[in-house]
């Protein structure tokens, strides 16, 4: 599978919500929503769990749409965090790095 690399480093490709909703796959959908609700303490629901990737124009998966690194990257132009002038000194990329594992080497791409 191609990666589908999104602004802050994460692979869309292997997103449950972009995979439900590239294949349409309702038990995708379902079990994405279970695994989330325990991991993010947040009550998803499978009508949630649909996303065109964060550099796709149509649905995005809750914090995506919101999220500060995407609206940044897009504002200055780049492929991604990893492309910034201020990628060492970013805070919010380097939270990122520490908690996602696979980031950092998705940014040095």
């Amino acid at each position: 599978m191609e990666k589908l690399i999104a602004y802050c480093g994460l692979d869309c490709a292997h997103c449950g919500a972009y995979l439900a909703h590239k294949n349409d796959d309702q038990a995708l959908r379902e079990k994405t929503a279970a695994e989330w609700k325990v991991a993010h303490n947040f009550d998803f629901t499978p009508e949630m769990i649909n996303c065109t990737g964060c550099k796709g124009t149509g649905v995005l998966i809750g914090h995506c749409s919101e999220c500060e690194m995407r609206k940044c990257a897009m504002a200055k132009g780049i492929v991604n965090c990893g492309a910034c002038e201020d990628f060492a000194t970013c805070k919010n990329i380097n939270e990122m790095m520490e908690m996602v594992p696979g980031v950092r080497e998705n940014l040095g791409r």
